[in-house]
């Protein structure tokens, strides 16, 4: 285990979709900016809870990628101050989190998706941002809540430190549902819940999972699968720029799960069992579901 890799101080958060399952909401207001209600019982917008996830974890730079046109946006709610009018209003443990959240927006960059195509497309675009350094990835639309002391994200970096090399955080879903997830196999290290991976696949069918997914302890039809946060070196941006320079499309988008794979087999790839939850809030129901669970802790 490499005991000398370089400290992830970088977060990507995609933001440039549309958030077509969500419509007609989303054609009033981005998908990430939809609200939802912590352990505290304070309302947030979606993207502020995955910049906080990824602060616990001792990130100093988040970088969100946006459509063109939708700075104005995201720099409205964290960057701009409130007016004195409204802040004058405000609880004094309110005005307290207003300030709190002008600190935070001088860690955020806004970086700019000018055309949509795909999730690998959308991280590349913070290549020359991120530079030579190892950084955590988030998707735009999962909050997370964690069963320890430690946030969700704060395990992966961990694990990364000690393994030196890119990794997945992972969970466990029943075979019904992976037709939409990033599923991954491999086998167990000694040392708890670290997986070296052997294939990461990008939703699979029930069937190919059954015959080349499977993963040693775990009955039934469960597998693991990604759960939202990537611990990733930099050489994922030598793969995405070849990709996008070839065409190397699936289902007409550039995907991150091509390059993930890409890089897997070039040095090597861990995945890490969370001990904690993920909540997918760009599906109605999961959304809804969120409102309670993640509400309640």
């Amino acid at each position: 285990m490499n005991k000398l890799t370089a400290p992830i101080r970088k977060a990507i958060i995609p933001a440039a979709g549309f958030g077509t399952r969500l419509f007609p909401a989303t054609k009033a207001v981005k998908k990430e900016l939809l609200p939802i209600i912590d352990g505290q019982g304070r309302v947030k917008p979606t993207i502020l809870a995955i910049v906080e996830e990824a602060i616990s974890a001792g990130i100093e730079e988040v970088a969100i990628i946006v459509q063109p046109g939708e700075c104005h946006l995201f720099e409205s709610f964290l960057k701009a101050p409130l007016n004195p009018h409204h802040y004058n209003k405000l609880s004094p443990e309110n005005k307290a989190y207003s300030e709190y959240l002008q600190e935070l927006g001088e860690k955020i960059t806004l970086l700019i998706q000018e055309v949509q195509e795909g999730y690998g497309h959308a991280v590349f675009c913070a290549k020359d941002w991120v530079s030579d350094e190892p950084f955590l990835l988030f998707l735009g639309d999962h909050v997370y809540l964690s069963d320890t002391e430690l946030s969700c994200a704060s395990q992966l970096v961990e694990v990364y430190n000690r393994v030196g090399k890119s990794t997945v955080a992972l969970t466990v879903t029943p075979g019904e549902e992976i037709y939409h997830c990033g599923c991954v196999t491999g086998n167990w290290q000694n040392y708890e819940d670290i997986l070296s991976l052997t294939q990461v696949c990008e939703k699979p069918d029930l069937d190919y999972a059954r015959k080349h997914l499977k993963v040693e302890g775990l009955t039934g039809d469960r597998f693991l699968t990604v759960f939202g946060i990537y611990a990733l070196t930099p050489t994922i941006f030598d793969f995405l720029e070849a990709n996008i320079r070839n065409n190397l499309r699936e289902k007409g988008e550039f995907q991150l799960t091509t390059s993930l794979e890409q890089v897997r087999q070039a040095e090597g790839m861990y995945g890490y069992q969370i001990k904690g939850r993920c909540f997918d809030t760009g599906m109605p129901d999961a959304y809804y579901q969120t409102f309670i669970e993640f509400r309640q802790g």
